[in-house]
Order: C-alpha cells, then structure tokens, then sequence
C-alpha cells in the first residue's frame, strides 16, 4: 500500500477512536482499554483560563504551564506533559517554593498538575482533572539535577511513614512539616491529602495555633508526597467545588477511625465495570477544539 494511503488510514482511525471516544464520555460509558483523548492533547486551549466541573470530572480551558524550574522549586517527571493548571495554582507553587528558598531546606519537586487541558489521565489519578490540582513530593533536592536523577524514570522516593503506617520514619522531620504547614496557610489552599499516620504525627508534634491542621485531610497512599488542592477560582462560575471542611482540626474520632480494625482491613474488590459520569458539556467542547 503507498505510502500516503497509509498515512490516511491512520488519520482515518484515529478520527474514528477520538469520536467513539467523545461519545463513551458524552453519555457516561467506560471507554475501553483506560483510554482518554485527553493524554493525546498535547497544548492548553486558547482564549482566558477557565476551570470547568470537579477535580475528578472536569476540565481546564486556557490553562497555564509551571516553569520547569523557578526559585525553591523544580519540576519532576515533566514528560508526562502534567505541568499544567490555573495562575492561581502556579502562583501558589511559586510562593511555596520562595518560602522554601528563605528556610533554605531545598528545593521542593513539584509532580503531576494536570494535562494541558486537564481532563482524566490514562494512568496515576483520578483527579487533577481541572487545573487545582498539585502533587508535591516530601523529599527535597539539593539541585536540579539531582532532583531528576532521583525522580524521572525512577520509583518513587522514600516514604515518610513506616511499613503499617503507624509510626513515621527516619525521612520524616522539619522539612516535611515546614512544607505542610506553609502550604496549609495559604489562602487559596482549599486542603491537603496526607496519609493517615502523617496527620496523626502533626496532631501530636504541632504546638500553639493549629488551625491550619483543619485542611490536612487523611488519605490511603500519599506517603511519600503530598497532593493539594486549590479552592475554585472567582473567575470560574462552572467550577464544582468539594464539600466544606468538617469543623476543627480534624485530630479527633474521624482521624482514630483511619487506625481502626475496620479501616486497615482490606476492602472487596469491585468486580462489575465502573460506569464513568458524563463529562461536562463545558469540556466536551474544549477537547473537540
């Protein structure tokens, strides 16, 4: 077959698996094999940045992209093309970053955004659909460098919580509870998923004012990082946000029922295929632009 047959043939099917693939979202049906043509979109929409629906249902129209390096900060894994998010996102990590070069603990490595157009990615998240997103690792670099040579390609650095999770390891210190607590404090910063023991070490070694421990929420995994979420922005009216906080600081019976019988037993796997929620019309007509 030429040459340009080929080459026709290929733009043909891929049309046809976008398509079917507009339509499984559309109607709220699983696209087979985990695919999303949200992976292929490969740059930000025009026009100004807008966020639509929810973390884990949403997408991002004029999204910006985080510098690959900037003051107390440097970006990891930046072939995933997760790098992505609303101004206010980014000027969140840059002001982390910036307090993170005044308290000269490192560099802080900044991981998966959102896609450049935000949407459900092919592997790793659920969430980080719609550009508030953010995971920042506890571990920090010396350099650059060494923050790829330790990060790109590579497992995931050390944890900060031992095996069973109900004692902390020798990783975690002041660092790690510098970084969260500056985060925490940060008006635009809606919460924190931290694993459960992490919460439960800052609930015992956080003196004086703690009410920003209300916004470090538990969560299986986030171990050996931290994942964030800004509040919706006043520029996105089709913004979902997530529920309020409980009130407190959330170190009483809703944190001991993560350290139950009932929540460390391992749950029943789901055996019938999980129907996926009709993506927003919002964010249907930014994939198809």
């Amino acid at each position: 077959m030429p040459q340009n047959r080929i080459r026709d043939c290929s733009t043909l099917t891929h049309r046809l698996v976008l398509a079917a693939t507009l339509l499984a979202l559309a109607i709220g049906a699983s696209p087979t094999h985990g695919a999303t043509p949200w992976a292929e979109v490969t740059t930000p929409s025009p026009g100004p940045t807008r966020v639509i629906g929810g973390a884990s249902n949403g997408c991002v129209g004029g999204a910006d992209a985080l510098p690959e390096s900037g003051t107390g900060f440097v970006t990891v894994r930046r072939y995933r093309n997760r790098y992505y998010g609303h101004p206010t996102l980014l000027r969140m990590v840059t002001d982390l970053g910036q307090a993170a070069a005044r308290k000269q603990v490192g560099l802080v490595m900044i991981g998966d955004l959102s896609q450049p157009r935000g949407g459900r990615m092919s592997s790793s998240h659920r969430s980080h659909q719609n550009g508030l997103d953010v995971d920042i690792w506890f571990t920090l670099a010396p350099s650059p460098d060494a923050a790829r040579r330790v990060m790109d390609n590579q497992p995931d650095p050390r944890s900060m919580v031992q095996p069973g999770g109900l004692e902390m390891s020798s990783a975690w210190g002041g660092p790690q509870r510098f970084l969260l607590e500056t985060a925490a404090r940060h008006p635009a910063v809606d919460r924190i998923f931290v694993n459960p023991g992490i919460k439960r070490a800052l609930c015992r070694e956080v003196q004086g004012e703690r009410a920003w421990l209300r916004k470090i929420r538990p969560w299986r995994g986030h171990d050996a990082h931290f994942h964030l979420r800004i509040r919706c922005p006043a520029d996105s009216p089709q913004c979902e946000p997530q529920g309020a906080l409980p009130a407190g600081d959330g170190c009483g019976a809703d944190l001991a029922w993560w350290f139950s019988d009932d929540a460390r037993k391992p749950g029943k796997k789901k055996t019938e295929p999980q129907v996926e929620p009709a993506v927003p019309k919002g964010c249907m007509a930014l994939l198809r632009d």
